[in-house]
């Protein structure tokens, strides 16, 4: 990869578009969407046509359905027939946590297929007033005296086309062709801690309930999607990836034996796709530079098993199209709202990244922390509370309903376990 060099020093006044947006998905489409109301010229691209599936735990948590409510999109997406889901319920074995993750203004989650969300969100950018270029391949960007400055790239057709504007938005994912070509500072880095493999069922109903089974070594899960399916994924340490990668479906069936009911559950169902699976690397990317951000899991990527990516890639697009506004309209430089850009994402995230990256480990918790998920099951507020941290509504470094409300006693440190954050903060009831 390298950085194509503008032949001459481009004038800012006469670029094409304030922003282009290198991919329209959930992270893309929305920063797209929100720029294009504020009245920016804003081009979005992507490889893909739409309606276009991709790897995806598909969940939506209540804090991404909070923002498709804002956006006027929630509507769009309950006509499609996706199944709300009101319970998140935490198999351990012994017991089991069931509680909801309401919020006043969504008391539900949804898990739309990608070719129905996706599509959805690339529409409300068109019809924001963004131009939407489908087919689109970016091969490189445009740089002048250091700053990015526009794009590189060719449609179906294969004409190369270069397309300036004032900031190059990378939307494309953690294998972000964008990030790649600006390098940017990574930090808080993990490798890759869990194999994870999903297809869809037929014939399993799940009544409004996202289920989690927690077994040593293993995790797996199910949730309802469109058309009367249900998700169905499941995984093991990255450790075991060379060993069980000749046989995906003999493992990831054993896997529900160690939950005998669902198990049976899963034996009365029809599976009806392939397998797909992924094994993700844990990073943060610093999000901006000169005439260049990343949004979504281009500027921050964390393992799949609390399904957060769809939520965090809204929240993101929120904050990085915010910032642009501040940047393009003259209320503060560039870096300034950048920077706090950057600043309120990583507050906002790095509990829950720390707290997803233990759980991907797999391994068994501490027994200070068996003991209080027993203590937790049985008491309704503290299921709620429960569900809610696994939703992304509380932060894990948030104290709980049920703790004390002794105002000496200690807070968090982001830079601990996330396990330890819990157990400061959950008391036993």
């Amino acid at each position: 990869m390298f950085l194509v060099p503008d032949e001459q020093e481009p004038d800012m006044t006469e670029n094409r578009y304030d922003a282009i947006v290198v991919g329209a998905r959930c992270a893309g489409s929305p920063t797209a969407m929100l720029l294009a109301k504020a009245g920016y010229r804003v081009l979005v691209v992507d490889r893909a046509s739409f309606p276009s599936d991709t790897i995806s735990t598909h969940l939506v948590h209540p804090p991404g359905v909070a923002a498709l409510r804002r956006w006027g999109l929630l509507d769009r997406l309950t006509a499609t027939g996706c199944p709300p889901i009101d319970t998140y319920a935490f198999d351990f074995g012994p017991f089991t946590i069931s509680g909801t993750p309401v919020t006043d203004d969504s008391p539900v989650a949804y898990g739309p297929r990608r070719t129905v969300l996706d599509k959805l969100l690339v529409d409300a950018a068109s019809e924001a007033g963004a131009e939407v270029r489908e087919g689109f391949t970016v091969s490189d960007v445009v740089v002048s005296d250091g700053r990015v400055t526009g794009v590189l790239g060719h449609g179906k057709n294969g004409a190369t086309v270069t397309e300036h504007a004032r900031v190059v938005v990378g939307a494309d994912g953690w294998h972000s062709l964008v990030a790649k070509a600006v390098r940017p500072d990574q930090y808080h880095e993990k490798p890759r801690l869990l194999c994870g493999y999903y297809t869809y069922y037929s014939g399993l109903p799940m009544d409004g309930r996202f289920e989690n089974y927690i077994r040593p070594d293993r995790g797996f899960a199910a949730w309802p999607t469109n058309d009367d399916l249900t998700l169905v994924i499941g995984g093991w340490p990255f450790a075991e990836f060379e060993a069980n990668k000749t046989d995906i479906e003999g493992n990831y069936l054993k896997m529900f034996e160690l939950a005998p009911p669902f198990a049976d559950r899963i034996r009365a169902a029809n599976r009806e796709a392939r397998f797909v699976g992924t094994a993700v690397p844990n990073f943060f990317r610093k999000p901006f530079g000169p005439g260049w951000a990343l949004v979504g899991d281009a500027g921050y990527n964390k393992d799949f098993i609390t399904a957060q990516g769809i939520a965090d890639a809204f929240r993101d697009a929120e904050l990085c199209a915010t910032a642009l506004d501040e940047a393009f309209s003259g209320a503060c430089s560039f870096d300034v709202a950048m920077g706090r850009y950057q600043t309120t994402r990583d507050q906002h995230v790095l509990p829950m990244y720390e707290f997803t990256t233990q759980l991907a480990t797999l391994e068994p918790p501490p027994p200070e922390l068996q003991q209080l998920l027993g203590a937790v099951h049985g008491n309704p507020e503290a299921m709620d509370a429960f569900a809610r941290v696994g939703a992304g509504v509380t932060s894990p470094a948030e104290s709980s309903p049920t703790r004390t409300s002794d105002a000496s006693s200690p807070r968090p440190r982001s830079d601990r376990p996330a396990r330890t954050c819990l157990l400061d903060h959950w008391d036993t009831p």
